[in-house]
């Protein structure tokens, strides 16, 4: 790197992951735990979307749901897309993916992560409604909310798309690095103050203390069925935003001190921050999976069609049965799932099926005969004698 480049910078930090690594540890293990946790969520956050896709199209739809199925494509983009730039970099240790990927790495990752936090905030608004009856689509207010997230998303980290290069070290390796000119350095200082309020701790305080206090509510109301649904939303809610304010603290936290503090943080805490980072992607289907009713369901269905598919070519018997209830409670809500996925496989199989009495009418018409010896009316026989 030039002498005079250097002057003339305020600030230098690596852009799209650590680079110049040392040690062979951390370039087999750090790819490795990336691409482990990017292909365990990206799977969770399709059959997450899976699950809502067929809720909406049956009319099972909600403000809650477009918002999760919004978090979940999210969650997957950021695994997808950013993930796997960070494995190559802690692999490669040199910068390899050009410079229109160097500028957008930090860009892009950033305004995913403030669209997550954002649309975990508009879920305050959809709190009320989750256990609303099923409609076909949501309300217009959901798709201007979102497109609204996601152009305050774009619009925020602009600033980090902007001072992004790629640098050719002495040795002929280049990085990716930010480098802000000492004439931006007060409006950047500036801008690190106000960013993380924005995008981070404004949104996720709202997000814990309305369901918080919501979920309160809801569990001092008498034990009725829509307070017990509405408390078990909430709950899902809250635990989502907990697990997103306690999982992206520390990728704040370095940003912060990196760009305002007098030293460096240590490289280990950094690390350690992105892979939360990514860990909480994937962490957010297993919270829905577990603790949401309709997506416990889903996923249940989804198992049976995938399972019992190939029962439905074959007529029923009793040896041939995908789910076999013992009289336990936690196997009949199983078994209900069953029924239901073979319903339709009945339907059609009682649709083709004929009716055994008009069967037998027409098997009759068709095996009835006379003999050529029998008279089929003997009395006029008789008159004719007489």
């Amino acid at each position: 790197m030039d002498a005079d480049r250097a002057v003339n910078v305020s600030f230098l930090d690596f852009v799209g992951g650590v680079q110049l690594l040392q040690g062979e540890d951390t370039r087999a293990a750090l790819p490795v735990i990336l691409i482990g946790i990017c292909v365990s969520g990206a799977v969770g956050n399709l059959l997450v979307l899976l699950i809502f896709a067929r809720d909406f199209r049956r009319g099972r739809g909600s403000e809650v749901k477009a918002l999760l199925a919004s978090l979940a494509s999210t969650d997957l983009a950021v695994l997808l897309l950013c993930a796997p730039v960070r494995a190559l970099t802690y692999y490669r240790r040199t910068w390899t993916l050009g410079a229109f990927v160097c500028s957008t790495a930090d860009w892009f990752q950033h305004t995913c992560v403030a669209a997550k936090t954002f649309t975990l905030a508009a879920t305050t608004r959809a709190g009320h409604t989750a256990v609303a009856p099923p409609r076909s689509a949501g309300p217009t207010w959901v798709h201007g909310a979102l497109a609204f997230i996601w152009t305050g998303s774009m619009v925020l980290p602009v600033p980090q798309l902007l001072f992004a290069s790629v640098v050719q070290r002495g040795g002929g390796d280049a990085v990716c690095v930010s480098q802000v000119p000492a004439c931006a350095a007060d409006f950047m200082a500036l801008f690190y103050k106000v960013y993380p309020c924005v995008a981070f701790a404004l949104p996720v305080v709202l997000a814990l203390g309305h369901h918080t206090r919501a979920l309160h509510a809801a569990v001092n109301h008498t034990p009725e069925l829509e307070p017990q649904r509405q408390s078990k939303v909430t709950l899902v809610l809250l635990c989502l935003s907990g697990a997103l304010g306690l999982m992206l603290l520390p990728e704040w936290a370095t940003l912060t001190w990196s760009r305002l503090g007098s030293s460096r943080p240590p490289l280990g805490l950094v690390i350690f921050a992105q892979v939360l980072l990514y860990a909480c992607s994937a962490l957010s289907p297993v919270i829905l999976m577990t603790m949401y009713d309709d997506v416990r369901q889903g996923l249940a269905t989804l198992w049976f069609v995938a399972t019992c598919r190939g029962s439905r070519q074959r007529p029923p018997s009793a040896g041939n049965k995908c789910v076999k209830a013992e009289g336990n409670g936690a196997e009949a809500g199983t078994v209900a799932v069953a029924n239901e996925v073979s319903s339709e496989a009945e339907a059609e199989a009682e649709a083709e099926k004929t009716f055994p009495d008009v069967e037998h009418f027409w098997t009759g018409r068709r095996n009835t005969h006379v003999e050529e010896e029998q008279d089929p009316v003997p009395w006029e026989r008789e008159e004719k004698m007489l």
